[in-house]
Order: C-alpha cells, then sequence, then structure tokens
C-alpha cells in the first residue's frame, strides 16, 4: 500500500500561499532544515504540504490539489464543492462537506 505523506510546492510568492492556504484553515509552522531556505509546513490528516520559494529554480507549474475540510473548521464556504485557485494559478479542488450536526 501506497499512501502520499510529502507535497512541497516552490513559489515566487511564498507569503501570499502562506496566507491563501492558511485562509483554508491549514496550520502552517516555519521551518528551515539546516543551511536550507526557511519555509512553511502544515499537517493536512497524515500528509505534509511544505511550501517552498522556489529560489533559482522554476516553480511548481500546473497541479491541482484536492482537500476536503470540514466548515466546523471556520472555513467561511458553505457545503459542497469548490474550485478556487491559488496565488500562482494553481487549482485547488476543495470539497465542503455537510456538518454531522
Amino acid at each position: 500500500m501506497i499512501h502520499t505523506d510529502l507535497i512541497v510546492i516552490y513559489t515566487d510568492q511564498l507569503e501570499a500561499c502562506r496566507i491563501f492556504y492558511s485562509g483554508l484553515g491549514l496550520m502552517f509552522a516555519r521551518e528551515q532544515h539546516g543551511q536550507g531556505p526557511e519555509h512553511y509546513a502544515a499537517a493536512v490528516g497524515s500528509t505534509v504540504l511544505e511550501l517552498y520559494p522556489s529560489g533559482d529554480k522554476p516553480p511548481t507549474g500546473r497541479l491541482r490539489l484536492g482537500l476536503t475540510i470540514h466548515t466546523a473548521d471556520g472555513l467561511p464556504l458553505p457545503p459542497g464543492q469548490h474550485i478556487l485557485t491559488d496565488p500562482d494559478g494553481r487549482t485547488v479542488a476543495l470539497t465542503t462537506p455537510e456538518s454531522a450536526g
């Protein structure tokens, strides 16, 4: 069995992407490994989503992320399917399920 445990997005707009994904409810921590660049990391279930400055390499190009976020987490979107675009133009397919209430 294989499961995803890490997704790294390289961006020229690090702060704008952090603000965008934080607005979806992700809780980012600033990190730095050794002499590497400062970046942000957030847990999405058992997966870590990292936002890295692209530096001297091209930013992550076309990508589609699918996330499910419960409205109880404070997201100001109604239940259903939502297609959003992050600051770099990547598609985020967001599902907000009905409350179990």
